[in-house]
């Protein structure tokens, strides 16, 4: 079973962590191990085997296996990425391209192997006392991917680009135009062949962030919507 304790004082931005490419490897090793044996097949030793390491080597990087459980979730949310700076407000063509960009990250982690047996392991978990999968991947990944999408769309508000009255609001229709009930379905094992493919998922990405512009956009935002 799966033991993780989520450290109260997680930084903000949870999947903004660096990894170097050999860490980022062990850790697709890492997810690639939970998924094809569940939690009793995850285990240091073998994640150290597959990933031609040492166990010391998982320590150092990750500390315990509940550390290494914490950074893998992170991992996997780190995959759903804003391009560009968010500091500064950006003009109409960026803006869509950053929602766009976020779009289809969201829609290809979550039709992957990897997320849907994530999350049916977390399902098959809810209800237990000592159920943790499930806490780690709202916290550690729809929160952290949530905080990274707050963030561009109040740098479009900023820019004067979107407007709306609530966040999360606007949040929650974002994700539900691009996800929809795909992702239920496909955890239930149904096909969607509207994210069939990287240029199915582009094109309903699109459609999706043309949808959420007519809703939240402003007259300034209309550069943003042209293809």
């Amino acid at each position: 079973m799966l033991n993780a304790q989520i450290s109260e004082d997680m930084p903000a931005e949870h999947g903004e962590e660096p990894y170097s490419p050999r860490q980022a490897a062990v850790l697709e090793a890492a997810l690639a191990l939970l998924v094809e044996g569940g939690d009793k097949g995850f285990t240091t030793a073998r994640l150290a085997k597959a990933a031609n390491c040492s166990k010391e080597s998982l320590y150092k990087w990750f500390g315990d296996r509940n550390g290494l459980l914490a950074a893998m979730i992170t991992f996997q949310a780190s995959k759903v990425r804003v391009e560009g700076p968010l500091a500064e407000p950006p003009g109409a063509p960026v803006f869509r391209k950053q929602l766009q960009g976020f779009a289809a990250d969201l829609l290809t982690v979550l039709a992957g192997p990897t997320s849907l047996a994530l999350n049916r392991l977390a399902i098959g978990e809810a209800g237990r006392e000592d159920a943790q999968l499930g806490r780690l991947l709202i916290e550690r990944g729809r929160r952290a991917i949530e905080q990274r999408a707050m963030r561009m769309i109040e740098a479009g508000r900023r820019a004067g680009l979107i407007d709306y009255d609530n966040r999360d609001e606007a949040f929650n229709a974002l994700y539900g135009l691009i996800v929809g009930d795909m992702h239920v379905r496909m955890l239930l094992g149904d096909s969607v062949p509207l994210i069939d493919g990287e240029s199915a998922i582009a094109r309903h990405a699109a459609r999706a962030i043309d949808q959420f512009l007519r809703l939240y956009g402003t007259a300034d935002a209309s550069t943003a919507t042209t293809n």
